[in-house]
């Protein structure tokens, strides 16, 4: 304020006033803003936490279902060998018979 200005009848003074009512105001909304900001960083956090988690479990539920499903194609493999091995055995126990039947 101006030093010429007495103090009751200043022309400045309701400006000042108005000013620092904003100001004050203003104050009250960066501490709410900064308070909604801190809450969505922790929030964010949690999420990430969740996320992560779910995530792991996702991981652990595709090496299940990747296990679960070659077991069938690896029972087929071992059924064809069985099968091959009895099909080898059978014939080398018909040449060691002397090849009955074809005489």
């Amino acid at each position: 304020m101006n030093e010429n200005c007495n103090p009751n009848d200043c022309p400045l003074e309701p400006r000042v006033s108005a000013l620092e009512r904003a100001n004050e105001q203003h104050s009250k909304t960066h501490r709410e803003l900064f308070r909604r900001m801190n809450d969505v960083e922790r929030d964010n956090a949690v999420q990430e936490a969740h996320y992560n988690a779910i995530t792991g479990k996702l991981d652990e539920i595709s090496a299940t279902v990747k296990t679960l499903a070659d077991k069938p194609g690896k029972r087929w493999e071992s059924l064809v060998g069985y099968g091959l091995s009895a099909l080898a055995g059978a014939f080398l126990l018909w040449v060691a018979s002397g090849m009955p039947g074809l005489k």
